[in-house]
């Protein structure tokens, strides 16, 4: 009887120990399917600070799709279950976080200004319930274009791809063009916030005469990858984008922060959230690893040979 006693208590005491365990609310904008990399980052980070899923914490998921409005609902979803932090992965998840509460430690990562998005008082002391990790996306944007026009010293048209539903987007539109005004280039911009608008942009950039195109950080772009080396391939329009995942998945060229890196850097920033730190007293890291990508079987098959100069940089080379 005794024995019966113990085995009927055991599950509940399982039970008990894992409700114990600190949850992590995540809020991003790609699907899972797309995210592995980054994902493993974020786990990587984790792990050097002693947790492991399902061992010692649990994470609570929450996948946006590509849509920006899912934000508001899918924080508060996790304002109300009892998370020990938030962990938002864009900034229209960072700003949804914010605005879901104010008492819940958040960590970040944006390419955008987290001060000018008023998600923290300032970079060495963010004052409030949120820190993390931030890349400027604008100064990153200028600079793939400054590589673009050096793969294509004769173009005069270069595209810019944006996502009109990105707080980022106000930025680009403002920033870009003195940005990129010493290079001589014409700037044409292009709206695309779902799979529809992106058949139209591509569409659109061809009859602009664009030579080539940037696309910029966007959880929506992001979680189009393949879709965006495909049209680019179709419509012979060397482009050029955020991240390596993108140049993995056919995409010719990549300038910009290792998303792999930063979110290792936001699950770090985690661990120690659980471990006690609190938020106003962890400066907001700026990622400053940055990688330059080419697919050479990309770049072949567009008939583009990469200059010298451009090759002395590059940090790695897919086929």
């Amino acid at each position: 009887m005794l024995a019966l006693a113990g085995v009927a208590a055991w599950p509940r005491a399982a039970r008990a120990q894992q409700s114990a365990m600190p949850v992590i609310g995540f809020l991003a904008g790609p699907s899972a399917a797309v995210s592995k990399a980054p994902l493993a980052g974020f786990r990587q980070g984790l792990r050097q600070t002693g947790y492991v899923e399902g061992q010692n914490c649990h994470i609570a998921f929450r996948w946006a799709e590509g849509r920006y409005d899912r934000f508001p609902e899918l924080a508060s979803e996790l304002a109300g279950l009892p998370v020990a932090v938030i962990a938002a992965f864009s900034p229209a998840a960072a700003l949804a976080a914010i605005a879901a509460t104010k008492t819940v430690p958040i960590v970040f990562i944006t390419s955008d200004d987290p001060v000018k998005l008023r998600l923290v008082a300032s970079l060495n002391r963010p004052g409030g319930n949120a820190t993390g990790v931030a890349f400027l996306s604008t100064e990153l944007v200028g600079k793939q274009f400054e590589l673009l026009r050096e793969l294509l010293p004769g173009s005069a048209v270069v595209g810019l791809l944006v996502n009109p539903a990105s707080p980022s987007a106000a930025t680009h539109m403002r920033d870009i063009p003195a940005a990129t005004q010493a290079l001589g280039l014409q700037i044409v911009v292009q709206n695309a916030s779902s799979e529809r608008d992106l058949e139209t942009a591509f569409a659109a950039l061809v009859q602009q005469k664009a030579a080539g195109l940037v696309i910029p950080s966007d959880p929506f772009f992001f979680g189009q990858r393949e879709q965006l080396a495909m049209l680019a391939a179709r419509n012979a329009l060397p482009a050029i984008y955020p991240d390596r995942e993108y140049v993995a998945d056919g995409g010719l060229m990549s300038y910009g922060a290792s998303v792999a890196e930063a979110y290792r850097q936001a699950g770090v920033f985690t661990g120690r959230i659980l471990k006690g730190d609190k938020p106003a007293d962890l400066p907001v890291q700026q990622a400053v690893k940055v990688e330059l990508l080419v697919n050479l079987t990309t770049a072949k098959a567009l008939g583009l040979e990469m200059p010298l100069s451009m090759l002395m940089r590059i940090t790695e080379t897919i086929e």
